[in-house]
């Protein structure tokens, strides 16, 4: 079967195609075909609930066009990726967010993109146009949300809502007990969120690979040890190594600082988060100190050398201390876990990488993406469901962290750190 669909970019995978002016061909399976043309109600549901999904892969589609799949290495393509942020666009006569990717071309500009242009002019999204502009789309996101629905839920929307609560709930079930044992970990990255008006902490593992992997989520009322010692027992409970040295990578929680000495001892290392640091810092400041205080310390995290990073922050703590003793105050505490990755040697993307929490930032952001239309929270259960269920949607989209080819250097320093504690304890 054969639909026509107007206002839509070129895709790449052959089943979008163009065929004349504004004009394109979809080519549906027959199955999915039939069950759209004979239910227009749920042509519309489906629309709302999936629109801003198939809006991201209308953007990807034309990402893909221009500059091919990500990580090629065709040297004739016109632009390269380059990452992605969050931006509102309008759907159903109203403003959300969603994550939108980003090009730059080969004059390291950044490349605008049609269909971003498209979606956020108020002017262009009336219900009927937008709704047609995304039902026309072929992705496996597409794939996803049609087949899915169509084959799965059926039409009533308290139908959907049963078998999306099973679904989410039985996909907590299997996430809460997934064996970790399996799992050759360097890194965990451990952060919180506020979420819903809960708190979630979230353990985000780096294998010697470059993979990231969701290693579990507590929820609870605060960032506090009791919580995040449970959410450390419970990963050691399916069994992640507790004898084994880690890179800990923390966002400046005393709580979690305490919690990971409590689960992994007093000697594990840890790497405060730089960009916590630096947002703490700018809190006490006034706003025309914030930029020249904050570009010192930025200067100083990517000084090569630990002993010249360290001079330099603690020039820059004497210098508060005469501008702002809080912000100094702030900047000295727990400084020297800042730069646990310069005291290990490690440099270049691989340091980026492991001096931030961002890895596990890009999971949340996800999270705010898909949950961010949700209007009604019924109890702490549905908070939980969905998170995880959007945390491992984020994961199955993870790709290996940049600086990954020198993860051997971290691996070397943790063996060599095991080596001297035992010297030390014989």
């Amino acid at each position: 079967m054969r639909k026509r669909y107007r206002n839509m970019q070129k895709k790449a995978n052959g089943k979008v195609r163009e065929i004349g002016e504004g004009s394109v061909l979809l080519e549906l399976p027959l199955s999915v075909a039939e069950a759209i043309g004979s239910l227009p109600q749920l042509i519309g549901e489906m629309a709302q609930e999936a629109g801003i999904m198939l809006m991201m892969a209308a953007m990807d589609s034309e990402c893909m066009r221009i500059a091919g799949p990500k990580n090629s290495k065709n040297p004739l393509r016109r632009a390269n990726w380059w990452g992605s942020d969050l931006r509102p666009v309008y759907y159903d006569s109203r403003q959300v967010i969603l994550e939108r990717p980003r090009l730059r071309g080969k004059d390291n500009k950044e490349i605008p993109l049609e269909t971003y242009e498209a979606f956020r002019d108020s002017r262009g999204m009336r219900s009927s146009v937008m709704k047609n502009m995304v039902l026309g789309i072929s992705s496996r996101n597409y794939e996803e949300a049609v087949e899915g629905f169509v084959k799965g839920y059926g039409i009533k929307k308290s139908s959907v809502s049963r078998h999306f609560v099973k679904a989410t709930a039985e996909q907590m079930r299997e996430f809460l007990e997934r064996d970790l044992s399996v799992l050759d970990l360097v890194a965990i990255f451990i952060d919180g969120i506020e979420f819903k008006g809960h708190l979630l902490v979230v353990a985000l593992g780096l294998d010697k690979g470059g993979r990231k992997h969701v290693l579990g989520l507590w929820q609870g009322a605060t960032e506090n040890a009791t919580v995040c010692a449970s959410l450390l027992e419970d990963i050691a409970r399916r069994g992640l190594n507790t004898g084994k040295d880690y890179l800990f990578v923390l966002d400046g929680s005393k709580a979690l600082r305490s919690a990971v000495a409590k689960v992994f001892g007093t000697e594990t290392l840890v790497q405060r988060c730089q960009a916590h640091k630096r947002r703490n810092v700018r809190k006490h400041l006034p706003e025309k100190h914030q930029h020249t205080i904050d570009a010192r310390i930025s200067a100083a995290y990517k000084m090569k050398d630990y002993d010249e990073a360290r001079a330099s922050l603690d020039l820059t703590v004497r210098y508060l201390q005469r501008l702002n003793p809080d912000a100094a105050a702030s900047l000295k505490e727990g400084l020297e876990e800042t730069l646990t990755v310069h005291k290990l040697g490690i440099t270049g993307l691989l340091r980026k990488t492991l001096a931030t929490t961002n890895p596990i930032e890009s999971c949340f952001s996800v999270t705010r993406t898909i949950t961010g239309r949700v209007k009604r929270w019924r109890g702490d259960d549905m908070v939980q469901r969905w998170a995880v269920a959007s945390l491992l949607r984020a994961e199955k989209k993870f790709k290996r962290v940049k600086g990954y080819r020198e993860i051997p250097k971290l691996t070397a320093a943790l063996q060599q750190k095991s080596i001297d504690g035992k010297e030390a304890a014989a």
